[in-house]
């Protein structure tokens, strides 16, 4: 019956000129119509009223559930139709299928989107170490493996130019291929979500919901379920941890490069200077985000999501912890002779996070963020099916 269901749909799709789904996606637009029937979890999260809006699920609507769904589990617990039952409806391991592919599908360059399937724990470690040996083996040719008389200031080792060149270009590259992506989702999606240009009161609103996680509280307030099925808060606080200390850390880098340029004023920074307050207090942030998502991430229940993307998920966290560990080793190392070591692996980690961050999972929170702006616009505009709730 659902091969059957699967084949007329394909087939009305390519007399209407529509983009055929492939199978995650048809087993998606399957559990939609499902809970389009039941519509017990309309009030969870911004998927369930977003979806009273559809009778039908195209691959462009499919797209945008799929990043608007923050993988809470509480629809899958709520569920009466859930495994073992046999309509199997799992909203939350269907949806991350589809999500992952997403990140492939709107990859910039597009030869580059098989770059997510393959951006797994080992590799992301491996690079980090590869690049951070690199540099170690470079320092060590100059004789300045264990200096003893840099008085702190590792701009003797690695002139600020010099990494100004090696990291500006890795980065806006990140940035600029990430905005591609982005921008090729936007317009598949913003048709099939009503078309309206965005507007001050939708994007005042989608912001506040980023900034607050608002949809990791299960829809009641109590926030996801854990291992043992139980309500825990505790993945919505990691996730905050973690996003503001990656925010600080950036902060801290841009205020630094405002100092140098600007004022003339030139790193290393001491406390209680702007840069240093914001990098450690946003380095200490990511080491306690990224143990507690690592803890989550290896206990939570193999039916919350996909477990293909495990390996993407996990080099990302470990990335973060060693770019802030690293960062704080070398702040509180500065002024020994282990600073040469200390800063190869700092940067061998960042220059890592930079050269995956558009092919892996940091593309979530930026696909997300989007999803929420088209749901903010859309949730203003008439129901075109005049039922479910605003």
């Amino acid at each position: 019956m659902q091969a059957l269901e699967a084949l007329t749909r394909d087939a009305c799709a390519l007399a209407q000129g529509e983009p055929v789904l492939n199978s995650a996606e048809s087993e998606v637009a399957r559990q939609m119509q499902i809970c389009n029937a039941c519509r017990y979890c309309e009030g969870f999260c911004a998927v369930f009223p977003a979806m009273t809006r559809r009778l039908e699920f195209g691959k462009a609507d499919i797209h945008f559930l799929a990043n608007l769904c923050h993988n809470c589990g509480a629809c899958l617990h709520a569920c009466q139709y859930a495994p073992p039952h046999e309509f199997k409806v799992n909203v939350p391991q269907a949806m991350a299928t589809v999500r992952g592919q997403t990140y492939a599908d709107y990859a910039w360059p597009p030869a580059l989107g098989a770059l997510y399937q393959r951006n797994g724990l080992t590799l992301s470690v491996a690079l980090a170490a590869g690049l951070a040996l690199f540099l170690l083996l470079a320092v060590a040719l100059k004789g300045n493996l264990w200096p003893r008389d840099l008085g702190g200031d590792f701009y003797n080792l690695f002139p600020h130019n010099l990494l100004v060149s090696l990291f500006a270009p890795v980065f806006l590259f990140a940035v600029f291929a990430l905005a591609m992506g982005v921008r090729r989702f936007w317009r598949e999606v913003k048709p099939a979500t009503s078309g309206a240009p965005l507007n001050l009161p939708a994007t005042a609103e989608a912001t506040h919901d980023v900034l607050r996680l608002k949809y990791l509280d299960g829809g009641h307030g109590d926030g996801c379920h854990n291992e043992d099925d139980a309500y825990t808060l505790s993945r919505r606080r990691f996730h905050h941890f973690t996003f503001y200390g990656f925010a600080l850390c950036f902060a801290a880098t841009s205020v630094g490069t405002i100092y140098h340029y600007v004022f003339g004023w030139v790193a290393p920074y001491e406390l209680p200077s702007l840069p240093k307050l914001l990098g450690v207090v946003g380095g200490v942030s990511l080491l306690v985000g990224t143990t507690g998502l690592w803890r989550l991430n290896r206990k939570r229940h193999p039916l919350h999501g996909d477990a293909a993307q495990k390996p993407m998920d996990l080099g990302f966290i470990a990335l973060l912890f060693l770019t802030s560990a690293t960062g704080l080793a070398l702040w509180l190392g500065r002024g020994t002779p282990a600073l040469a070591v200390l800063l190869c692996l700092h940067l061998g980690a960042v220059m890592a996070f930079f050269a995956t961050l558009p092919y892996g999972k940091f593309a979530h929170g930026i696909f997300r963020t989007a999803a929420l702006l088209r749901h903010t616009v859309e949730k203003r505009r008439p129901n075109p099916i005049g039922l479910g709730s605003e």
